[in-house]
């Protein structure tokens, strides 16, 4: 089969011939019907051999959608031409957070070697791909792959960003949304259905601007020196009652600082690798500083059931998997205004 793999430390990811995959004992084989392209894939091809986490060859993909094509043995409650999504954060299954759904706090995956698909396990990028377990596929009979396949990753992160922070979000509050592109655009939207706050969207393309105005945003502007400024002025100097930042970068989690007020949350989702200093200060007296990962599993079935309701969708544009290190280019260059979706099988 093709599968696009990060071959070498530093060069670009390659369509390449591989066996075809075949599922152990309790997995499940899954021919893709749309896998997304993400920037934490960005992330780890720009990561210096020193301390590379992952061995390579590694296929791409931690966003994956299929069909059912093979189950090994054990498996139940599965059926072969079932559509389904993978859960990505795959954990122990036994632990105290794994027994809460919360697979993507697994406190011995770490421990266990266990890594999600296309972060250091074979992943989406590929005509078939091998999932661990039965209970990381999620039904979505009826849903369009192409869709749906943004939802398990650029939709699951930000639900689960934002949802600890609605009880702040009354009617009156604001949000500050910054960097409006593959997981910012769709949180815009979940603020919009999920809670009565101002919605505040910040980035630095006018493309991804105008994106965040139309899937919902009150307001929108440049996130540069004068956005912290705008939204104080927005809040009449009340600050937000939550940021989210899905960039990480230093003059991004700067603004967050500056912009979130008293007993607000700041909420760091990108992985830019900046940070927030807490203390006395430092940011508004109460406020929150926070680094969610991904999202539960009970997580995803929320998510997409918001999607089924007509209440998120993601700006999506499709690539072949031979097209595939062209989408990455695109991505890297900030050229893909949401989310780019591989379709592996088209």
């Amino acid at each position: 089969m093709k599968a696009l793999q990060y071959r070498e430390i530093g060069a670009a990811p390659e369509v390449v011939t591989v066996p075809d995959p075949e599922p152990g004992p309790g997995q499940v084989l899954l021919k893709v019907t749309a896998a997304g392209v993400c920037h934490s894939d960005i992330a780890v091809m720009s990561w210096p051999a020193d301390g590379f986490p992952y061995a390579l060859p590694l296929t791409l993909g931690h966003e994956g959608v299929g069909v059912v094509a093979g189950l090994g043995a054990g498996v139940t409650g599965l059926a072969e031409g079932d559509s389904v999504a993978v859960y990505g954060p795959w954990g122990c299954g036994t632990c105290v957070k794994c027994a809460e759904g919360k697979e993507n706090y697994c406190l011995r995956a770490a421990e266990l070697s266990i890594m999600p698909p296309g972060l250091g396990a074979p992943g989406s990028m590929a005509e078939y791909m091998i999932v661990d377990s039965a209970r990381h596929l999620v039904p979505i009979t009826g849903m369009d792959p192409v869709a749906t396949v943004p939802l398990t990753d650029a939709g699951l992160t930000p639900y689960h960003a934002i949802k600890s922070s609605l009880p702040k979000l009354v009617p009156g509050s604001t949000a500050v949304v910054i960097g409006t592109g593959g997981l910012g655009h769709v949180a815009i939207q979940l603020l919009r259905a999920m809670s009565a706050a101002q919605v505040v969207a910040l980035d630095v393309s006018e493309d991804k601007l105008a994106l965040a105005r139309k899937v919902g945003a009150h307001e929108a502007f440049l996130s540069d020196g004068e956005a912290a400024g705008r939204v104080s002025a927005l809040t009449n100097g009340r600050g937000a009652a939550a940021v989210f930042d899905f960039v990480g970068i230093a003059p991004t989690v700067e603004i967050a600082r500056q912009s979130v007020g008293v007993e607000g949350d700041a909420t760091i989702v990108g992985i830019g690798g900046a940070g927030l200093p807490v203390g006395f200060g430092h940011t508004p007296f109460d406020a929150s500083v926070k680094a969610p990962y991904w999202g539960s599993r009970s997580e995803l079935f929320e998510v997409l059931d918001l999607a089924r309701a007509g209440l998120v969708s993601v700006h999506t544009e499709t690539y072949s998997l031979d097209e595939a290190p062209l989408a990455y280019e695109r991505l890297h260059e900030g050229k893909v205004n949401g989310r780019a979706v591989i379709l592996p099988n088209a």
